[in-house]
């Protein structure tokens, strides 16, 4: 093998992401369905598929999040950027959001939380259908051992992201 050449040609070949989420040969996202039908999940990353467009999900979650008096503390366009640098990304944006009531007492607790939140919702396209993908709480949770009181303060993003891809 000539140095500098990678040595798997599609994720899949690559052993460390078999168990996880992987690319199809359509380049789409392949992954397995929970048990409880709540989504997609995958190395505590919930996905789950939104029947609008990205920028109409992105405006949609924005709403909600409005609506429910949290927080809108930034969209982070990627695809647009990856374009400004004449680069090729599906349509790919990230939506950071929170409640500093909700979040504050958890990061006082466990402050390396810190680096989850805000909590984030990547909206992507996923060869024409939009996905809509977060790291689950209870992943949040076990990750930074928080209490189940704790825990609880982030689980809402459940019951919104299922409110933002309902028809």
């Amino acid at each position: 093998m000539a140095i500098g050449r990678a040595p798997f040609r599609r994720m899949q070949d690559m052993p460390a992401l078999r168990a996880g989420p992987r690319c199809g040969d359509d380049g789409s996202i392949v992954t397995h369905q929970a048990g409880d039908g709540g989504g997609l999940v995958s190395n505590g990353l919930v996905t789950k598929t939104s029947p609008r467009s990205v920028p109409d999900t992105v405006s949609r979650l924005s709403e909600l999040v409005a609506a429910k008096g949290m927080k809108l503390f930034a969209v982070i366009d990627h695809s647009g950027e990856a374009m400004a640098g004449g680069l090729d990304l599906r349509d790919t944006k990230v939506v950071v959001f929170g409640s500093p009531e909700a979040g504050t007492p958890v990061m006082a607790a466990e402050p390396l939380v810190a680096l989850d939140l805000p909590l984030k919702v990547l909206v992507w396209d996923d060869g024409g259908q939009t996905k809509v993908t977060y790291t689950s709480p209870g992943g949040l949770a076990a990750r930074y051992h928080l209490s189940d009181e704790l825990g609880a303060r982030l689980a809402g993003i459940d019951a919104l992201t299922d409110a933002l891809v309902a028809g």
